[in-house]
């Protein structure tokens, strides 16, 4: 896979899975572990619901909270690509997540965000899966406030995830454990393999300064 070489973005990999799976908790321990190498992009959706912007139930509020988000996502990577253009970006869910939670299809999610699910996919070099606890019937309790979903809604959920990001050519998935810290500590593991590939093949592919 050829991977986009220029100051706005050298790399991006998504994290992404149902809700409870460990994702922000495993994205948050690589960053403090590799330290400058990476910037984490925050989850838009925690950040405005628990900014106090409105969730309701409604089809079309749905969709107003989705379109919101879809562009707070982009924005964010953006900002933080030109912000740290020598990092890779770390994104704590992507662009393509609000397919899932959009009330119609994915493809109707698509059309409405004016792209598409390729070119979504296209945006990242790397997608790492943390399944949800829910898949396997246990708790999703954590320490996001503005979690609500019900077991059977996060396994839909997680399902639909799976779905829509499994074509990404570079797709990581890690399973759902009965112990959490196996579970994240195979997630760091895949991370920081994948992280150390894309930079060999960003690195490999810059042009030598003269005379090395």
């Amino acid at each position: 896979m050829d991977l986009p070489n220029t100051p706005s973005h050298r790399c991006r990999i998504v994290v992404t899975g149902g809700p409870g799976g460990g994702k922000t908790t495993a994205a948050d321990m690589f960053r403090r572990e590799i330290g400058d190498r990476v910037v984490v992009v925050p989850e838009a959706a925690t950040m405005m619901f628990g900014g106090g912007f409105p969730r309701y139930e409604q089809p079309h509020a749905r969709k107003a909270a989705q379109r919101a988000i879809f562009h707070v996502q982009r924005n964010l990577e953006d900002v933080q690509a030109a912000r740290y253009p020598d990092r890779i970006l770390l994104c704590d869910r992507g662009t393509i997540d609000g397919a899932a939670y959009w009330p119609e299809t994915p493809e109707d999610f698509f059309q409405a965000m004016g792209t598409s699910l390729e070119q979504e996919l296209a945006r990242y070099d790397g997608v790492i899966f943390f399944e949800s606890a829910a898949v396997g019937g246990m708790g999703i309790e954590g320490g996001n406030p503005v979690r609500r979903e019900t077991l059977g809604q996060a396994a839909a959920l997680d399902a639909s995830l799976r779905t829509i990001w499994s074509g990404h050519p570079n797709f990581v998935i890690v399973h759902h454990a009965p112990s959490f810290l196996r579970k994240i500590s195979y997630g760091l593991a895949i991370l920081e393999e994948m992280v150390g590939d894309l930079r060999e093949r960003i690195e490999g592919s810059e042009p030598s300064e003269p005379g090395a």
